[in-house]
């Protein structure tokens, strides 16, 4: 077999333990294998580096195993050609499973150059990377608490949400300190509405009309207090992540103009994926990247599966909730794609399928730098339109009556 690296080093990450097996040709050409373990402390980890230097290793290899190797892969990039591979492209020869034939497999593999490599942007962006992941897990705690808050309400007999759609809107906070601070005349509470909300008073006396003990007032107090130190956690890191892309400003733009992309979205878009597309040939690759792409799974010319396969998670969900806001727009294309398959295919299929035409868009902006230009689904839908028009007719016809199709200038 062809040997494509004479100078390599594969690497078995752990928590605790690094293995590394670098193979380098002896005296006589042939490869030679030297099998080392060292700790994940920084020291070690540069040690590390050193031992692989001074045998003139040009290229390692290593798995992608949980987070651990981030700050390996932090300390090597300078020094090295790295390969970050999947760590199932990569298994073992079953019943010959240790961490020093792990090592020396993954060494043997990239010496003849049978890995390939996983994605790994640069360092500005896998900071940006972490920032909006971040971010994501603060706005999950954030809706978490406000569920429990909401459940506090609930056990006490207060039905604040049958009347006012948000608990944590302006009108809805204000009477949740109230009724926190032990304040027990509603009319009061009522009365601290705001806005289009004053025209519900009564009904709002009436659903604060509840029975909170002294411990659920005490939960109020302290739910009240974790959310709003989650908003303003949440404005610091998006302070900080508008402040690193705002180089970025024109291709956020046109990223928000995508039907269901706010600027959030746009920004964890960015974050995942970058604003270089040579990683990404096509706007499949991309799009089976974000695990948005139907599954391949036939034997005996029979397609069994078409599930989706494991992608970013990140990225993933980013577009499901921009294909979700999507399907509640307006004379857009995205829009009539959803009704369509979703009549047809069901609600979870055409919410991915919507998300997969949207990361073939962002690809197709990013790639060529054009706007977002919406056509109009009356346009877009093409044949689909049509056939819905003949079949319309056809069923006017069977019910007795004649057709005449004239188009609206």
């Amino acid at each position: 077999m062809e040997v494509l690296y004479t100078h390599c080093a594969g690497l078995d990450i752990h928590k605790e333990v690094v293995l590394a097996c670098r193979i380098t040709p002896d005296a006589q050409g042939q490869p030679r294998k030297e099998v080392q373990r060292f700790k994940t402390l920084t020291q070690d980890l540069l040690r590390l580096g050193d031992w692989l230097a001074e045998a003139e290793v040009t290229h390692v290899a290593m798995e992608g195993t949980g987070v651990y190797w981030k700050p390996l892969y932090n300390l090597l990039e300078d020094r090295f050609a790295l390969l970050l591979a999947n760590a199932r492209h990569i298994k073992q020869v079953p019943g010959r499973k240790t961490d020093v034939r792990d090592c020396e497999w993954i060494a043997d593999l990239l010496r003849h150059g049978l890995l390939r490599p996983s994605f790994v942007p640069p360092r500005p962006q896998r900071e940006l990377r972490e920032l909006t992941r971040y971010r994501t897990s603060l706005t999950e705690e954030k809706a978490a608490e406000t569920n429990r808050l909401q459940k506090t309400l609930e056990g006490g007999n207060v039905k604040l949400t049958s009347v006012a759609s948000k608990v944590l809107g302006v009108s809805g906070r204000r009477m949740v300190q109230a009724l926190a601070a032990g304040e027990a005349d509603v009319a009061v509470v009522a009365d601290l509405a705001v806005g289009s909300l004053r025209q519900k008073v009564a009904q709002l006396a009436a659903a604060l009309e509840g029975r909170l003990e002294r411990h659920q007032r005490f939960l109020l107090t302290l739910q009240l207090a974790r959310i709003e130190r989650l908003e303003a956690d949440i404005a610091q890191v998006s302070a900080e992540i508008a402040a690193r892309l705002a180089a970025e400003a024109a291709v956020l733009e046109r990223l928000d103009a995508i039907p269901g992309v706010g600027r959030r979205l746009a920004e964890i878009i960015v974050a995942e994926i970058g604003t270089d597309m040579t990683a990404f040939p096509t706007a499949g690759q991309l799009a089976s990247w974000a695990g948005l792409c139907p599954g391949n799974h036939e034997s005996a010319g029979k397609r069994l599966s078409g599930r989706t396969r494991k992608g970013n998670k990140a990225l993933r969900a980013a577009l499901v909730e921009a294909a979700q806001a999507a399907a509640h727009t307006k004379d857009t294309y995205l829009r009539s794609l959803y009704d369509r398959l979703a009549a047809r295919r069901g609600r979870k299929r055409a919410v991915i399928a919507v998300a997969h035409r949207q990361i073939r868009v962002v690809h197709h902006l990013l790639r060529t730098g054009e706007s977002y230009s919406e056509a109009g689904y009356q346009e877009l839908d093409g044949p689909d339109r049509e056939r819905q028009a003949a079949r319309l007719r056809r069923r006017l016809e069977q019910l007795g009556y004649r057709v005449a199709l004239e188009p609206v200038a």
